[in-house]
């Protein structure tokens, strides 16, 4: 592992535009204070950054980001979700605690150690995930400033076949899954992404993974703060478990910037 970059990154859009596209797990980049934390070997580490990484979507943002006719906010994390999972909640309402994967991971894709037991969390907390948090609600209110409304659009992907650690698992796994949540996701939001997403072929809801990111200083609160998840099945765009993206990263990011247009005009 190399230096790491910034923890994070707002890559500013329009100056009026609503949309803030999340990209919280992309990155394979660890510290190497961190890295040294982690009791896997280097082969092992690598398989387990081929799993648990939305390869790509980062790449998918950002040709989303060129096409759109509104060019919209993007807060991406330049870290591994091995360092901290800043969409994990940082408590016990987390209920990937149960298999050693909240805030921050102590198991792996697989069910297997990745830091040894004991491990004190409370720095990775402080000095990632709590930074994060406030840059993401700083991003959140600027955008409420400037367009009176924001919409999030959380970019993830997920592999073909059920991971161990998935809660979840044995529902259905359409090629697009929206998360949505019952006060932050409007029905036209998900009408929207239907359409936008329709050549993909199936599109389900909830389902391997539900809800989306909202921060949590305007969770359940601020109704002028809308979300959606965007899952992509892994194989719809690349090779599993950790290749090169395919010819599908165009298309995603074509639908996506669909998406982002629609939501960017549209009201409630």
């Amino acid at each position: 592992m190399t230096d790491a970059p910034h923890p994070f990154q707002l890559l500013p859009g329009a100056p009026d535009s609503p949309v803030l596209l999340h990209v919280p797990h992309s990155s394979r980049e660890l510290p190497p204070d961190v890295r040294e934390g982690i009791v896997l070997g280097d082969e092992e580490l690598a398989l387990e950054l081929d799993h648990i990484t939305d390869s790509h979507t980062a790449e998918i943002a950002a040709a989303a980001a060129r096409t759109a006719a509104v060019t919209p906010w993007r807060f991406v994390n330049r870290l591994s979700r091995l360092v901290v999972d800043p969409e994990r909640f940082p408590d016990e309402r987390e209920e990937m605690r149960a298999v050693g994967m909240g805030a921050v991971y102590t198991r792996t894709t697989h069910r297997a150690e990745l830091r040894p037991a004991g491990f004190d969390a409370q720095p990775l907390l402080e000095r990632f995930f709590t930074p994060y948090a406030r840059a993401t609600t700083a991003a959140v209110d600027e955008r409420l400033a400037a367009a009176g409304r924001v919409v999030i659009i959380d970019v993830h992907s997920y592999p073909t076949e059920a991971l161990p650690y998935e809660l979840h698992g044995e529902g259905p796994r359409p090629p697009i899954c929206l998360g949505t949540d019952p006060f932050h996701t409007p029905p036209a939001l998900v009408e929207a992404a239907r359409k936008a997403f329709a050549p993909f072929g199936g599109i389900g809801t909830d389902s391997p993974f539900a809800g989306t990111y909202v921060p949590l200083d305007h969770y359940g609160r601020d109704a002028r703060v809308t979300a959606l998840m965007i899952e992509i099945r892994r194989d719809v765009y690349m090779r599993e478990p950790g290749g090169p993206a395919g010819p599908g990263l165009d298309a995603l990011g074509a639908a996506l910037a669909e998406l982002i247009d629609d939501a960017g005009a549209a009201r409630g």
